[in-house]
This record gives C-alpha cells, sequence and structure tokens, in this order.
C-alpha cells in the first residue's frame, strides 16, 4: 500500500505540474496570439495612414500644380 500511496501522490503532483504547464502554455499561445493580431493590425493600420498620407500629399500637388497652371494661363492673357 505505501507504494501505491506514494505513485498515487507523485501522480497528484505531476498532474498538478501538468496543469501548470497547460496553463502556461496556453497563456503563451494566447499572448502570442494577441501580439501576432496586434502586430498585423499595426501593420496594416501603418499602411493605411501612409496610403492615405500619399494620396492626400497627391492631391494636394495636383491642386498647387492646377492651380498654378491656370493662374499662369490667367496672368499670361493679361
Amino acid at each position: 500500500m505505501p507504494p501505491i500511496e506514494v505513485v498515487v501522490v507523485v501522480d497528484e503532483e505531476l498532474v498538478a505540474v501538468a496543469e501548470v504547464v497547460v496553463v502556461v502554455v496556453t497563456e503563451a499561445v494566447v499572448v502570442v496570439r494577441e501580439v501576432l493580431v496586434v502586430v498585423v493590425v499595426d501593420v496594416d493600420v501603418t499602411l493605411v495612414v501612409v496610403v492615405v498620407v500619399v494620396v492626400v500629399v497627391v492631391e494636394e500637388v495636383v491642386v498647387v500644380v492646377d492651380g498654378a497652371g491656370s493662374s499662369a494661363a490667367t496672368i499670361s492673357p493679361k
């Protein structure tokens, strides 16, 4: 009986350790997934911001060029 009890105690400890390991690994996986999601979201947001900024800058440049062209065109005939 004593060896069986010892085995039971060891098994319980192993089960407890295994549960802790599973919890830690699960939490680590969740954290890694969250980090990956955050990184992906940040990259997407950054790309979107860059694209928007580029589009806005291009539109402003086009407006300035058009304005300069039209003002030059209107000034030169006068």
